[in-house]
């Protein structure tokens, strides 16, 4: 078995789980290679928008019990909310041991402040009417998620490599509106109007780490991307910040089950407080 790498500070975002595109074993294996300090879940973990109490697969479940097993043996877990999961803005501020929720997170890393949210503020389409379009055409995502696993399994017996489908036609709509550029821009000239030198998003789906600058100074714009798609993450250690990609090839043989223990040893804390 793999040492786990030790970091200060993982921050990931948009994992979807209760939805067909989420990739959660995948998540697993990464989660269960790391040790962080500090794990910033960056909104849309839970996608509440299009749950269904008749897709929440064990493998789901699993991630969740692996966050709480990771905040009970230390780890500092601070759940940031989302548009897809903002039913749990009303309980912003809570905490408990290792685990808090909020609605942003100010850092200062080695002397740089930064600023870390998911995003949702800056799209229209998360609001109102468009909200409404918008959850259904998650459920047409979901299906176009699925169609998409089915033609790549055809490509993999024949030989050939897989495509993302769904990306290709999510990146072009996005394109179309100037959506991800617009976002990016916005984040990055309120962050530097801001004095920050970090920011950090999630929501768009587009994993990212530049340098954005104007005339008033310059900021490093950071999005942790998703567990849809991408399968990204960021990790900042030893005063940088890398872009996390999952392969494959690192995590054969690795064993993803969960000790059911975890649950019991929380619960059994909470009630001895």
């Amino acid at each position: 078995m793999k040492k786990k790498r030790k970091l200060p500070l993982v921050v990931l975002s948009d994992v979807h789980l209760g939805t067909y595109g989420c990739h959660a074993n995948e998540l697993l294996s990464y989660l269960k290679s790391i040790q962080p300090e500090m794990l910033v879940l960056n909104g849309d973990i839970f996608d509440i928008w299009n749950f269904s109490k008749s897709y929440f697969p064990a493998s789901h479940m699993n991630v969740l019990r692996y966050i709480l097993k990771m905040s009970n043996q230390g780890t500092k877990v601070i759940y940031i909310t989302g548009n897809h999961d903002e039913a749990l803005r009303k309980y912003s501020d809570f905490v408990l041991g290792n685990f808090e929720l909020a609605d942003k997170l100010i850092l200062e890393l080695d002397g740089k402040k930064t600023w870390i949210f998911h995003g949702d503020v800056f799209d229209s389409s998360t609001k109102g009417y468009a909200k409404i379009l918008a959850k259904l055409g998650g459920k047409g995502y979901d299906l176009l998620i699925l169609i998409n696993s089915l033609i790549n399994w055809f490509l993999v017996l024949m030989g050939k490599e897989k495509r993302s489908y769904s990306k290709m036609i999510k990146d072009s709509v996005k394109k179309a509106v100037a959506f991800v550029s617009n976002f990016e821009i916005t984040a990055a000239e309120i962050a530097i109007e801001k004095k920050f030198e970090y920011v950090i998003c999630g929501h768009i789906h587009k994993p990212q780490m530049k340098e954005v600058s104007n005339e008033h100074g310059k900021v490093i714009y950071l999005n942790s991307g998703d567990w849809v798609e991408n399968l990204t993450a960021l990790e900042y250690n030893k005063k940088k910040w890398r872009i996390y990609q999952y392969q494959k090839i690192d995590f054969e043989n690795q064993d993803t089950a969960v000790d059911d223990d975890t649950i019991n040893d929380i619960v059994n804390k909470i009630l001895s407080q």
